[in-house]
């Protein structure tokens, strides 16, 4: 199967975000479900897309849709994407994938289990740099990876009732933000050996600051800080033994970086050139895996979100996070 039918389930903020770069992109988007009608037609009209559903249930039965894009809360992310599975489709689920590990195995099994694809959105691993970079350090070139670094660091509010500092809406800096760059670190690093974490909780008890130094095969070490208060450099570096790369600013979305070697002569700048955010290259990448008949793929395998999850969970215990009605968690 090529050029899939998508179905956009919510309407909020990143899915007008995903659906504008599947647009971009030439991508075939057939439906869209909301809780409201008003809110389906509304988003609908905006991107010419043909039906409009007044609840997920309609989307996930809609015999033209193929695959569905997960874009509620992270709390609604297992729900979500378990009725779309249910009912046969494949899926895309926003990060992070879910709250904790047993969800993302719950949702890992019955992908397996109906033979569907289901992928978290780590949409910053599809870029065409990340893409660049993964080539450079299999070449070689930077020698022995030793130590990886990264923050997201953004001024976001401290509204307590905004889905971020919400422990009910999976609030926090974590989840939220600082999934980039533990996803990041376990992409070049691999699985940590140890975790170390440590936090500032807001006053509704979700973190508002988080930092991790995480230990890897071989003794690398990783670092990273990510913030909803107070906004940094965001970038990243990963340094060798024979050079290093520096991310700029904004390390996670389409950028530019550079490859240093170990005396300090510049041996590439790479400059990204991308139409749109870029959300777009993580759903052809969804297309080319179900068009294969694969059930997941080597830059983001199922497998590995289910074991970030576990790690973004052994932060959470550490720093004393924990959501509602959740059952509790390793640490």
């Amino acid at each position: 199967m090529t050029g899939l039918r998508w179905g956009i389930l919510a309407t909020g903020g990143i899915a007008h975000a995903f659906t504008s770069d599947l647009r971009t992109a030439g991508l075939d988007v057939v439906a869209v479900g909301s809780r409201s009608q008003q809110s389906a037609d509304a988003f609908a009209a905006e991107f010419d897309i043909p039906h409009a559903h007044d609840s997920y249930e309609a989307l996930v039965t809609d015999p033209d849709v193929d695959i569905i894009y997960v874009s509620t809360p992270h709390p609604m992310h297992k729900d979500g994407a378990k009725l779309a599975l249910e009912n046969g489709k494949h899926v895309l689920v926003e990060k992070p994938f879910t709250v904790n590990r047993a969800e993302a195995e719950e949702l890992q099994r019955i992908a397996a289990e109906r033979g569907l694809l289901a992928m978290e959105a780590m949409w910053s691993r599809y870029l065409p740099h990340m893409v660049r970079i993964r080539e450079i350090i299999a070449s070689g070139a930077l020698g022995e990876i030793r130590a990886v670094m990264a923050d997201h660091t953004q001024k976001i509010t401290d509204d307590p009732e905004h889905r971020l500092n919400s422990l009910a809406l999976g609030g926090g800096a974590l989840l939220d933000l600082g999934i980039y760059p533990v996803s990041f670190i376990w992409d070049i690093l691999g699985r940590p050996e140890t975790v170390q974490a440590t936090a500032r909780l807001a006053d509704t008890g979700a973190d508002a600051e988080v930092a991790t130094i995480m230990t890897h095969a071989g003794g690398a070490v990783s670092t990273s800080l990510s913030s909803s208060r107070a906004a940094g450099p965001n970038t990243a570096a990963i340094i060798g033994t024979e050079g290093r790369i520096e991310i700029d600013h904004v390390w996670y979305t389409p950028t530019t970086f550079r490859v240093i070697a170990s005396n300090g002569e510049v041996r590439e700048t790479y400059e990204s050139q991308v139409d749109g955010r870029g959300m777009q290259f993580q759903a052809i990448a969804a297309e080319r895996l179900v068009s294969a008949e694969l059930l997941e793929g080597d830059i983001l395998p199922l497998s590995e979100t289910v074991a970030i999850m576990g790690t973004l969970d052994e932060i959470r215990a550490q720093i004393g996070v924990r959501y509602p009605n959740e059952e509790p968690i390793n640490g």
